[in-house]
């Protein structure tokens, strides 16, 4: 983390390539001009771009291999200790956006100390963005708030760190307490307008509602949820009919928060997300089949005469001409059941495929958080918001008061947010023991890695402190998690 104290180019936002970093933020658009490069940076291979989404779908058990050797195994196989497998970067990637933000917000105090204003949005902005950033890392680095909050989290860093700083973790409830108190900051300067690629209010309490669920705040979640269910003038739910042709589009009606991927500037070609999740025999060696649908979840996707209309959006896998397996979600187009025949024109409707927005936050999500949230205190509320979802396959009965449950909620979380990475973390916040279909691939995974069936008290299910951190911040290694 030390390390990472240096700035990058894209901190030289004015047009000399021989500006001082350190003058950059002088006006709002200068301001603008470094978020657009913090979201550039978030959508990284080692962050959402690709491995971050993958991490919650390979270890949740929806998501299983075919054959090993291809990519990231070992986040299905959990072979990690400090210095092999390890996936340092969702580290210092992580870090290095936070610490982008941390510098945007002293220089736009600095300007405002000077009398300069209009900063409000970009303030607002990078405070989210910091908030978010720290959810993940401390999902990924930490116990569930739900399971010892008072265990080690990550360290938080708020302001640039000196060439010899050495942080230490805060616990998991510190974490928290600060994520919250960025959203809360941050929500008075956001605009309540759609602004496409970047975060405004409603991203905001999406993700202050994210961050509550997983507190089990059940009463805020259901709040902060439903102002963004409420600004019907921005966001509304996709129809049967429409839902899978919203996956060739950017921004549409259900998106609250993406990230824009540009061809030839930020898209990671046959390393992208899109490619990892598609058929290997799809006729070009770009789509390589990295990870399949499980068996548990194709059977829970296919439930009742096969009419759900998400089906659409999945695709042939290798293992045969009828398991749909694949998914293309992440390709810009639909396969229509048929991947060697599909052109995928990608999302900017040009030939390259891989160009598609990642979409960090869905209205779907949020309905479905607020059903989980309101189903102790208000079940004929969670009935309304889970049947919006549920009638994706009109052949399951509508959810009732007498037949809803916080299972029937996550069941059908699963099949709406497939392959978008909420899966393990679900699992994990909810205490849920997670069952992997190896035998789908007959893929061995040895016992010293991980069992067929875990669950939150395994050791694996948080990642180790790299070596890499340890070796550059020695006091850390105390803080190694337990296990490793």
């Amino acid at each position: 983390m030390t390390s990472l104290s240096s700035c990058k180019k894209f901190l030289d936002v004015t047009p000399s390539n021989s500006a001082d970093a350190a003058k950059a933020i002088q006006t709002p658009r200068d301001a603008q001009i470094l978020m657009n490069g913090i979201m550039n940076q978030m959508t990284s291979s080692s962050y959402y771009g690709r491995n971050f989404i993958i991490y919650g779908e390979a270890k949740g058990g929806d998501a299983t291999l075919f054959s090993q050797g291809r990519g990231l195994d070992a986040l299905y196989t959990f072979n990690h200790n400090p210095n092999t497998n390890s996936f340092s970067t969702f580290w210092s990637q992580i870090y290095y956006c936070i610490l982008q933000c941390n510098y945007l917000l002293e220089e736009i105090a600095k300007r405002e100390a000077a009398g300069v204003t209009g900063f409000e949005t970009a303030k607002g902005q990078a405070l989210t963005a910091r908030a978010l950033m720290y959810f993940d890392l401390v999902r990924i680095y930490g116990k569930a708030y739900t399971q010892d909050k008072a265990s080690y989290g990550v360290p938080l860093i708020l302001n640039k760190l000196s060439y010899d700083a050495k942080p230490l973790r805060s616990s998991v409830e510190q974490v928290y307490t600060q994520i919250l108190k960025d959203l809360v900051d941050a929500s008075p300067l956001l605009p309540k307008t759609k602004t496409n690629g970047y975060i405004n209010y409603y991203a905001n309490r999406a993700i202050l509602a994210r961050v509550y669920l997983n507190m089990d705040n059940k009463l805020s979640a259901l709040a902060a949820a439903e102002e963004v269910i409420n600004a019907t003038s921005l966001y509304t739910l996709y129809t049967n009919a429409n839902w899978v042709d919203s996956w060739k589009s950017q921004y549409g009606s259900e998106s609250i928060f993406e990230l824009n991927v540009n061809p030839l500037e930020n898209d990671l070609g046959t390393a992208s997300l899109g490619v990892y999740q598609r058929n290997r025999n799809v006729g070009t060696t770009a789509a390589l089949g990295f990870f399949y649908a499980s068996t548990d979840f194709l059977s829970k996707l296919n439930e009742g005469p096969n009419t759900d209309i998400r089906r659409g959006i999945m695709a042939r896998d290798e293992s045969s001409a009828t398991r749909l397996g694949a998914l293309y979600k992440y390709s810009g187009g639909i396969p229509n059941g048929n991947a060697t025949t599909s052109t995928m024109p990608g999302d900017k409707s040009t030939s390259n495929n891989t160009a598609v927005n990642i979409k960090v936050i869905r209205l779907s999500e949020v309905y479905l958080i607020a059903a989980e949230a309101a189903l102790p205190s208000n079940p004929t509320k969670a009935v309304g918001y889970l049947n919006a979802i549920r009638q994706r396959n009109p052949s399951l009965t509508p959810s009732t008061i007498l037949s809803i449950s916080a299972d029937m909620i996550l069941e059908e979380k699963r099949k709406e947010l497939y392959g978008e990475g909420h899966r393990y973390f679900d699992m994990i916040r909810t205490n849920k023991s997670i069952t992997y279909n190896d035998e789908f691939g007959g893929i061995t995974v040895l016992p010293t890695l991980r069992p067929k069936t875990i669950d939150r008290t395994f050791y694996k299910s948080i990642l180790p402190i790299p070596q890499s951190e340890i070796n550059a911040n020695p006091p850390i290694k105390a803080q190694q998690n337990p296990g490793y």
